[in-house]
């Protein structure tokens, strides 16, 4: 795991590239604090920070001359079939100066940087249908004065890039690009519209500052003299799907299994987090028996819950009941050694502007930070850890794949409070965002997206347009939580279930299939039988835990409402104060799940700390 960046210009003087790129490199620290490497030559300046996961890490920016041409890379990331890759490249006469402990497995340490590089540099651009795994990076081709930037499929790895003048700058995060001096933090009606209408998500490709954007998922990026020329190399791809239901399982089962293990591959042990849930306890199961097939160590499963919680829980449509009672249940049915993590909900509150940096952005407020101090206490005995999230994306679990209206809605299904959401923001803001033409301009351009199957109709097309939405428009919030919030505290975490294979295989599974038996993700669960209980097996969806501690509440109303009394606030402007100290007024009475599951009234406040710290921490320049 690390950071990277870099900055290509034509007309630029090496020495003052350096103190650019030097900067750059700085805003990326907390992405790498163990190390930093620079590359500069000519036109072209690259920076590497490193958090060290293993003692065999690369070192980057790695340069290879291959012939008379030499080539730079800069990489985020792991490959899971690595080993295999640098084998195929070694039968071509590759030579391999950073080979590692390649019989270990095939993570970033031993060899993912220079596999990435030695296969761009034999396959050119193909290279990328050949990776599993997760990855940005970015490769200077000195000979030929360009430079070649990809990402993973599902976007699970972060990069941001930016058009100034003669020049291009890139970035695993917007901060890294914000710290170039010709990139000035402006935000215009759009990125207005996507914070307060779309966020704390983003549309793909939107980098909410004017002249950011976002390299989507699954794309790749040319830039050389003649311009900027982006391209996808992975879409999915709707076709019939050809087995019957048992076949399915077992062809389902074979994937699943082997992205797991993929996945466990490390030199060192992987944890696993743990909910009790059927998807955390479908990964501890599998890769609790690798382990003890193949080392015969137990594996080290972590929990987290707040402080009072059985007191304050409150169950909902979202989240039925609170996970403590499960945990315990499956750490005796796999054995493994557990740790358990207590929060308190007023670090939670404490850690919202610290949220807003890591993301660069307002985000899921308590939900971001409640995973950034539970990814810290894991980072005391561990630096890869196994998460679930993703199943519900990728299989169709969340709610609104079932409730009626949901399915009948004309908008994302995540969003359906949107009215009460917009009646917050001020007249003059609403008319300048126009708030319902955006969000349903988004959601028919995502519509339009869709692959299509020829011959798909009614609950079988809605299905699919639900899957796409869900996968496209709001996973990325949550993948980038997992990255911004896991690499901040030193932890990489994995998420099988968006292996692209898998996801690949489960798109053009029927509806029919995915909730068979009668439950949701009844597939997944039809796949793990036998290898969890039974009441776990079928026991209901419940997201990730978030806290109802009326120190919460209080702590976040208490700060918002000094907010709205600071005449100086930049998001008064943007806001209507009277029904904001309204709400803040009926809060305790008030139910309003106004993003997703585990948004709702604590959570509206938060958010709208974070808008207000954003925009003064980053000095955000509001410009129409």
């Amino acid at each position: 795991m690390s950071g990277i960046a870099g900055w290509i210009d034509w007309n630029m003087a090496s020495s003052i590239q350096q103190n650019v790129i030097h900067a750059m490199g700085e805003a990326l620290s907390q992405r790498g604090p163990d190390d930093r490497g620079w590359w500069f030559s000519g036109h072209a300046s690259l920076v590497y920070c490193h958090l060290r996961i293993s003692e065999d890490d690369v070192m980057q920016p790695l340069v290879i001359q291959h012939g008379h041409q030499r080539y730079v890379i800069v990489c985020n990331g792991t490959l899971y079939n690595a080993k295999q890759l640098q084998k195929d490249l070694l039968e071509l006469g590759h030579p391999f100066t950073h080979a590692g402990k390649t019989g270990t497995g095939n993570t970033q340490g031993t060899n993912t940087p220079e596999v990435i590089l030695r296969s761009y540099i034999q396959w050119g651009a193909a290279c990328l249908e050949r990776f599993n795994g997760v990855f940005a990076f970015a490769i200077w081709d000195e000979g030929n004065e360009q430079l070649f930037l990809a990402r993973d499929r599902l976007g699970v790895k972060p990069l941001f890039y930016a058009l100034h003048g003669t020049g291009f700058a890139f970035g695993s995060e917007i901060k890294a690009i914000l710290a170039h001096p010709e990139i000035q933090p402006v935000v215009d009606a759009e990125g207005l519209a996507e914070i307060f209408v779309i966020g704390p998500n983003r549309t793909p490709g939107n980098g909410i500052f004017r002249q950011i954007k976002e390299l989507k998922p699954g794309h790749a990026l040319l830039y050389n003299r003649q311009g900027l020329r982006t391209s996808a190399y992975w879409s999915l791809q709707s076709q019939p799907h050809q087995e019957n239901l048992e076949a399915t399982v077992e062809h389902l089962r074979h994937l699943f299994f082997a992205a797991v293990k993929r996945q466990l591959a490390a030199e060192q042990p992987v944890g696993s987090m743990l909910s009790g849930g059927l998807d955390s306890s479908s990964l501890a199961a599998i890769a609790a028996r690798h382990y003890q097939q193949t080392s015969g160590h137990k594996l080290v499963t972590y929990s987290v819950d707040y402080r009072d919680n059985a007191q304050y829980f409150t169950a909902n449509e979202y989240q039925p009941e609170p996970d403590a009672a499960w945990i315990p249940r499956m750490v005796s049915a796999l054995d493994t050694q557990h740790r358990s993590v207590l929060l308190d909900p007023v670090a939670l509150a404490e850690t919202l502007d610290q949220g807003v940096i890591l993301r660069d952005l307002p985000g899921m407020a308590d939900i971001d930070t409640s995973l950034y101090l539970f990814c810290r206490e894991i980072k005391r005995d561990a630096a890869i850890v196994l998460s679930g999230e993703c199943a519900d994306e990728v299989f169709g679990g969340y709610p609104w794949f079932f409730w009626e209206h949901a399915r009948k809605a004309t908008t994302f299904p995540w969003s359906l409070k949107v009215a009460e959401r917009l009646h917050l923001l001020s007249p003059e803001l609403k008319k300048l965002i126009q708030p319902e033409d955006y969000l349903r301009h988004r959601y028919e351009e995502a519509l339009r997206e869709v692959p299509r199957l020829e011959g798909e109709t009614g609950e079988e097309a809605r299905s699919r347009e639900l899957s796409y939405l869900t996968l496209t428009r709001w996973m990325p919030v949550l993948i980038d939580r997992q990255d911004r919030m896991g690499t901040a505290a030193g932890i990489e975490i994995r998420t099988p279930f968006a292996d692209h294979q898998l996801v690949e295989y489960v798109w053009n599974i029927p509806w029919e299939f995915k909730k068979v038996d009668g439950y949701a993700k009844g597939i997944l669960r039809r796949l793990m039988k036998g290898y969890l209980p039974e009441d776990v097996l079928y026991r209901r969806k419940s997201p990730f835990p978030k806290t109802y501690h009326p120190d919460y509440l209080h702590a976040v109303r208490q700060r918002l409402l000094e907010i709205l009394d600071d005449s100086g606030s930049p998001l008064l402007p943007l806001i209507q104060p009277a029904v904001v100290r309204e709400l803040a007024a009926r809060a305790e009475q008030l139910h309003l799940p106004w993003f997703g599951q585990l948004m709702n009234i604590p959570q509206l406040f938060a958010y709208l700390i974070q808008v207000d710290f954003w925009l003064r921490h980053y000095r955000v320049q509001i410009r129409v």
